[in-house]
């Protein structure tokens, strides 16, 4: 198949993709000619985005706007869930993350999951990644979810037990040589590994996990099924809204690489137990954050959430950096590849994003000479534009891609201080120039230049309202003491808060 790009970039470049599956790096084929489906694990909605979060989805942010910008028509589904996953992601004997937090804090289970997916979509915005095109709830799919599980009951993969139903691991891996492939897990492994769970003896198998659970009368998310009331299985919700808005195989499935097991893995157990397919024909894991080289943990110190990382309040960093910043920052590494943020690294990023603001607004005032010649440089321009696309065909691979942007940089920098006279640079290739450079830093790299008073005025506001929304919290949980903090640490950098009848407004006090 030809891509249809536009018509600058070499027809003959192919779009290459690591599939996790397959444990290489594959050319991509589209099911559909110019389509492509896509499906992202969202967050569990039940506490504050994490920064690891942000990391996971900026990436695919990225690769969604990649996808469209080379010509493909993307349907980007990205779920919601709230319901299913249980503390310790264990089948039973464990309490649903939600349903905890909501008797934690005497509120409904819908206001903690409205709460913290409101709070989601607001620090996604400030990152300044693109909404998806479906975002369905696991709550919303309850239907979908029951006749999923009848369908492997149906199919022998599945069996009651008072009431709960299971998904029969065992008999899966013996019919089925798939189970393990994409975690790379030995099957006897997988078979062997057990857990002391509450119901441990109701399952065939210690394997076996659950994909429909009986609730205690307590439980406060509950649904009738055919086998009782309960609720699914964490794993189910994705198998069963991917299928519904992609169809039973699809292009694409994105998630972070601690979901390869056993979420994802379960997953795909799930699509052949009830349909004897593959649910996506390309995986696509994104790596973790480290922190100081370490994995984040708040019982040592070593963690920041991102409003901290915006304000500075964290003993790991010396200053706030700007959501346009750590954007940039994270674009600095592969996804596949782990991100540590130091302090160090974040300062070498802000100074590497403000000399990429800056030569971008240099190159919208340079204007083509009419004695335009075809050059070194001229030629080194064409080159490192066509570098750009074959670094991002070769499975999106940012820190690179941005390395040839800034080659393209220094001559920039360059041609305004007329180190190399534009004279030698042909119309079209500075027109091309000043097209698809920016193009790649705002559009594809989702990139906001903060540096002009008119961007960094619309940053601050975003993030004034998280910090408006996490006092209004403050305020409705009773908790006073951290309400009063807020508001005074922003008095003391002469931010006003004035609270009245439409809410809360803030103000720089002259």
């Amino acid at each position: 198949m030809t891509l249809e790009y536009p018509t600058f970039v070499h027809m003959d470049q192919k779009l290459y993709i690591y599939n996790s599956l397959a444990r290489e790096k594959q050319e991509f084929t589209p099911i559909v000619k110019g389509r492509i489906g896509l499906y992202v694990c969202g967050p569990t909605v039940y506490s504050d985005v994490h920064l690891g979060n942000c990391r996971t989805f900026t990436s695919f942010d990225v690769i969604y706007r990649y996808l469209q910008h080379i010509g493909y028509k993307v349907r980007y589904v990205r779920n919601i869930t709230d319901v299913g996953h249980l503390e310790g992601d264990a089948d039973s004997g464990a309490e649903d993350k939600i349903s905890k937090k909501a008797r934690l804090e005497s509120l409904e289970p819908m206001e903690i999951a409205q709460k913290y997916t409101l709070g989601f979509h607001d620090m996604m915005r400030i990152f300044n990644n693109l909404s998806p095109d479906i975002e369905p709830r696991a709550t919303g799919h309850i239907l979908e979810q029951i006749e999923m599980v009848q369908k492997i009951l149906d199919n022998g993969y599945g069996y009651e037990v008072n009431g709960s139903v299971y998904f029969d691991t065992e008999k899966f891996a013996k019919e089925e040589d798939i189970y393990g492939k994409l975690s790379g897990r030995v099957v006897e492994d997988l078979l062997s590994e057990t857990r002391e769970l509450k119901n441990q003896s109701e399952k065939r198998h210690p394997s076996d996990f659950a994909i429909w659970i009986k609730a205690d009368p307590s439980h406060l998310m509950q649904w009738n099924s055919p086998w009782s009331r309960g609720f699914p299985g964490w794993h189910l919700e994705c198998s069963a809204m991917s299928t519904k808005y992609l169809g039973e195989t699809f292009d694409i499935h994105a998630g972070g690489s601690d979901l390869k097991f056993p979420h994802h893995e379960n997953e795909i157990a799930q699509n052949f137990g009830a349909c004897k397919c593959q649910p996506a024909n390309y995986w696509i894991h994104a790596n973790m954050l480290l922190m100081n080289g370490r994995k984040m943990s708040k019982s040592d110190g070593n963690s920041i959430t991102p409003m901290q990382l915006f304000t500075g309040e964290n003993e790991n960093i010396s200053k706030g950096y700007s959501p346009m910043v750590i954007r940039f920052f994270m674009l600095q590494s592969h996804y596949r590849s782990t991100l540590d943020l130091t302090d160090e690294a974040l300062g070498g990023a802000e100074k590497g994003y403000r000399r990429l603001m800056a030569a971008c607004q240099s190159l919208d005032q340079l204007q083509p000479r009419k004695s335009g010649q075809d050059s070194e440089h001229n030629q080194a321009i064409l080159t490192g534009l066509d570098h750009i696309y074959r670094e991002m065909n070769d499975d999106f691979n940012t820190p690179r891609a941005l390395a040839r942007i800034f080659e393209l940089v220094q001559i920039i920098n360059k041609l305004q201080g007329g180190q190399i006279p534009l004279e030698q640079i042909e119309a079209s290739t500075l027109e091309r120039l000043k097209s698809e450079l920016p193009e790649f830093v705002f559009n594809i790299f989702g990139l906001k230049d903060e540096t002009t008073e008119e961007g960094e005025a619309e940053i601050l506001d975003q993030v004034m309202q998280v910090v408006i929304e996490m006092r209004s919290k403050a305020r409705a949980d009773k908790n006073y003491e951290m309400s009063d903090l807020i508001r005074d640490r922003l008095q003391e950098r002469k931010i006003i808060l004035k609270d009245g009848k439409e809410g809360t407004q803030w103000s720089i006090e002259n």
